[in-house]
């Protein structure tokens, strides 16, 4: 079964970071961590996580 990129139902805001997780089989804490370091080190974390919101397809059910 081929892998896809979609947000996750374990959301605290849009589900970005859970469907990285899920996709990199990884804890989405860890995500939200490396997103706030790009936020406040180089001030494009937000500006990415807005994209990838938008960008990346809703779950399946």
């Amino acid at each position: 079964m081929q892998k896809k990129l979609s947000k996750s139902n374990d959301k605290k805001i849009f589900g970005v970071c859970g469907g990285f997780g899920e996709y990199f089989n990884i804890d989405p804490t860890i995500i939200r961590l490396v997103f706030l370091l790009l936020f406040f080190c180089f001030g494009t974390g937000l500006l990415f996580y807005i994209i990838c919101a938008i960008v990346m397809s809703a779950p399946e059910s």
